[in-house]
């Protein structure tokens, strides 16, 4: 009998809380991991991979509702801690209706209360590299979406281990890094409204197989050179959400779809899959993406939905049968041991009535 080997994910980046304010004024503020790698990684142990976060999380609140949050899926923290630790990113977001009627959604990266910024990304530092790398064996995929010394090393050693090498940028970087970077990436995926494009990324010295470009509503488009030569571009239309509530964090679940479906062999296994592979794993990816359009929050579906009753919704998704009667989240309520005050507010700010204003988590 063969033994399935559960495939395994590292990244370092992007790693938050975030603090969601419904458009409804009477619900409680939500508090969830969040960021793009944070994102990517937690909905691949949805999937049922063993995803690995590098990061500088320290004893703060923050970090320890982001882990409490994180392993509630199944992620191993093990790397979670390197030092020096700092405290965890905070992204506020606020979903609002547009003039047009549609769900749209503002980040904030400061208190409401008194208007300090709340604590922001650093990188995990050189020092983190030496403990990490001999983890890295065996590895699947490294993803990446923030570029530091320390993140390139990383992320070279787990290409030297067979790793695929998945980037997703944030928008444009240090030149230098970023040369780095497109040596090492094996995949690259970007939003045309951050990135509108990178240079040498299909370049003699780049390491990409496939660049997507993803054009939100419209799709995305993706060429590749699975075959030696750079294929032309090809577009994907998007797939219809069976309901529209919220589009954060739609462009994780695609970067997830992709990874789950195209890279669980490494980069030899990408190789091997070929183009229709490739294809199929985007338009998974998608998918996955219209579906999170029906709950609030990044992941907020992860919360309503049992996993599988969720691999139905996507397959009657992507056979065009899915209704919009979707389950709405169910309210968490943030217990007191759970609220988080800002350092730098006043005492009387971070009272706990139940309004959102002064319900908010803020550092």
């Amino acid at each position: 009998m063969t033994s399935v080997i559960t495939p395994r994910i590292f990244g370092t980046g992007l790693i938050a809380l975030d603090l969601v304010m419904s458009r409804d004024p009477a619900a409680p503020v939500r508090s969830w991991a969040g960021g793009t790698c944070g994102n990517v990684l937690s909905i691949l142990a949805f999937l049922g991979w063993d995803a690995y976060p590098i990061a500088r999380m320290n004893g703060d609140p923050a970090s320890d509702r982001v882990r409490s949050d994180m392993a509630r899926w199944g992620v191993h923290l093990d790397w979670a801690n390197c030092a020096p630790t700092t405290h965890t990113p905070i992204i506020v977001q606020e979903i609002r209706r547009g003039p047009d009627g549609r769900p749209k959604h503002r980040f904030s990266w400061a208190c409401p209360h008194c208007g300090e910024w709340l604590p922001s990304f650093k990188a995990v530092t050189v020092s983190a590299v030496e403990a990490v790398a001999p983890a890295l064996h065996g590895a699947a995929v490294f993803f990446l979406d923030r570029l530091s010394r320390a993140t390139l090393n990383l992320a070279a050693e787990a290409s030297k281990r067979g790793a695929l090498v998945v980037f997703e940028p944030s928008g444009k970087s240090n030149d230098k890094l970023m040369a780095e970077a497109i040596t090492l990436a094996h995949i690259v995926k970007y939003a045309d409204e951050r990135v509108s494009g990178i240079e040498g990324l299909m370049g003699a010295d780049a390491a990409a197989l496939v660049e997507v470009q993803t054009l939100g509503e419209h799709g995305l488009r993706f060429r590749h050179r699975l075959g030696g030569t750079i294929s032309q571009w090809t577009k994907l239309n998007a797939i219809p959400a069976p309901r529209l509530v919220d589009t954060c964090g739609s462009g994780d679940w695609c970067t997830a779809g992709l990874i789950a479906k195209a890279a669980a062999g490494g980069h030899l296994g990408l190789r091997s899959g070929g183009v229709e592979a490739l294809k199929d794993a985007l338009i998974y990816g998608q998918a996955l993406a219209a579906w999170n359009c029906g709950f609030e929050g990044a992941r907020g579906g992860m919360y309503a939905v049992e996993r599988s009753n969720f691999e139905v919704q996507i397959s009657q998704l992507l056979q065009g049968r899915l209704e919009p009667s979707l389950p709405p989240p169910p309210v968490e309520e943030i217990g007191p041991d759970e609220l988080v005050g800002c350092p730098a507010c006043p005492a009387t700010l971070s009272g706990r009535s139940g309004s959102q204003t002064t319900r908010l988590a803020c550092a």
